[in-house]
């Protein structure tokens, strides 16, 4: 690579890394774009030049993040024997990455699914995207090796899991924004998860009790 595309490279991490803190810490509206630039050591008009806009940084600063997410996610998938495994490997890696970052969190969980601009669309990052998609793949291979129940669709169960490992991880980020004790643990968190794979699987189908025979 030549010199010029080494500064170009750096430029654009610098960039990335910068509005990465700077979303997490203020959020979207109120980080400027002169700010990013400036805690970048560059220029507005590199910025611009490199990702059109704020939210063309901020796009690329989710595809970043979840880029090499989801290639750990791959590596802990195709390792594991049966969907649950995965599912479980999926949660743990997940919820080892976001601790360990507490940004990434943040962003992903409070900057990655919101109206922005003049339109009233969530515009889903394609990170985002890949991973739903597998939560679905990994829960339909689970219904067909007989892991969990052919009646709930994979739409509802990757909405359940996702939502409840989601909002757990999240009120634990508010309290510590709002330095409050964590309400709770990361064992708390696994517990909940297996709960309710738990509840998806056979085993608990019979209990089951539609609203028609209520």
């Amino acid at each position: 690579m030549s010199v010029d595309g080494d500064s170009t490279q750096t430029s654009r991490r610098r960039l990335l890394e910068a509005g990465k803190a700077l979303f997490a810490k203020y959020g979207f509206e109120q980080t400027s774009t002169a700010n990013i630039a400036r805690d970048a050591g560059t220029s507005e008009s590199q910025l611009v030049r490199y990702y059109k806009s704020k939210a063309g940084l901020l796009e690329a600063i989710f595809n970043d993040c979840w880029f090499g997410l989801n290639q750990r996610i791959q590596q802990v998938v195709v390792g594991a024997t049966n969907a649950r495994e995965a599912l479980a490997g999926v949660l743990e890696t997940v919820s080892d990455a976001f601790g360990r970052d507490a940004d990434l969190a943040y962003l992903l969980l409070f900057e990655g699914r919101r109206v922005r601009g003049s339109t009233s669309e969530i515009h889903l990052s394609r990170g985002f995207i890949e991973f739903d998609n597998l939560l679905r793949v990994l829960i339909n291979r689970g219904k067909r090796d007989g892991t969990f129940r052919q009646e709930l669709s994979e739409a509802a169960m990757a909405s359940a899991l996702l939502g409840a490992t989601e909002s757990m991880i999240r009120d634990r980020l508010i309290a510590y924004r709002a330095e409050k004790p964590q309400p709770f643990t990361d064992d708390e968190i696994r517990a909940i998860f297996f709960a309710i794979l738990s509840g998806l699987g056979h085993d608990h189908a019979s209990s089951h009790v539609s609203p028609s025979s209520a």
